[in-house]
């Protein structure tokens, strides 16, 4: 429920590396509407901790510092 300390990349994808993204590499598509509602709920009743608990976890990819280096500041 707070910002986290890294920040994410987000790249776009075009002609034959979309079309592959699309077509052979989405394995799975998995609406989470009820648990955006869910956890919208929680946060409105004041359980912030509770709503925090059904949150998916999120790792940084693990890329190391050479790698990265050209996008940092």
């Amino acid at each position: 429920m707070r910002p986290l300390p890294y920040r994410s990349l987000q790249l776009g994808l075009s002609g034959e590396i979309a079309r592959r993204y699309a077509d052979e590499w989405t394995v799975a598509i998995t609406d989470v509407t009820p648990l955006a509602r869910e956890i919208h709920t929680l946060l409105r009743e004041g359980e912030p901790d509770t709503a925090a608990r059904l949150l998916p976890e999120e790792r940084p990819y693990p890329a190391g510092d050479e790698l990265l280096a050209h996008l940092r500041p």
